[in-house]
């Protein structure tokens, strides 16, 4: 794993998912109060598994990818977040969950921005969106809290969902074109 990956917060250490982070996830994914609003609902095991082999991939074909989140003093799983591209097409996506015990003290937002961050910054990511649903007034205010910009909505799985972006303010591509 390549440490420029690993990010840490005030109060959070993210790494790049492996492995060692699969019977987390799984019962992670497997919690309707978690995964039932994300894109694809609940997942079983044997789908967390073959997700968590997919992320490993990206992060080595793409240099970003999903990191498991964890409390820094005692390294407790709360949850996950990153970068993906959309499977629609609409760009490179920003996505964060945590477990319902971890919400409500910001750690969502400490958790997206260090990504967000690390997509412009390090990906070399000039644009970055985001999708919550409209009912997800969460979502909504961690996505502009770190800095987001609300700027279309759709309506998906019979949802009205609205898209958010960040574009990066630097001029400097970094090593090649930005993506």
């Amino acid at each position: 794993m390549n440490p420029t990956w690993v990010l840490r917060t005030g109060r959070l250490v993210l790494t790049p998912v492996g492995g060692r982070d699969l019977p987390d996830l799984q019962a992670f994914k497997a919690d309707p109060q978690v995964f039932a609003v994300m894109l694809g609902g609940v997942r079983s095991a044997v789908d967390t598994a073959e997700e968590l082999a997919r992320d490993v991939i990206a992060w080595g074909a793409n240099g970003y990818g999903i990191w498991a989140v964890r409390e820094a003093q005692g390294q407790r799983f709360v949850g996950v977040t990153g970068l993906e591209p959309r499977p629609d097409g609409r760009g490179v996506a920003l996505r964060f969950a945590l477990s319902p015990d971890a919400q409500g003290r910001g750690l969502a937002r400490e958790a997206a921005g260090a990504a967000l961050r690390f997509g412009h910054d390090q990906a070399a990511l000039r644009r970055i969106v985001a999708v919550a649903r409209e009912s997800n007034g969460g979502s909504r205010v961690v996505l502009g809290a770190i800095g987001m910009t609300a700027c279309d909505s759709f309506i998906q799985n019979g949802y009205r969902m609205v898209m958010f972006e960040s574009i990066s303010p630097l001029v400097r591509p970094a090593a090649g074109a930005w993506r």
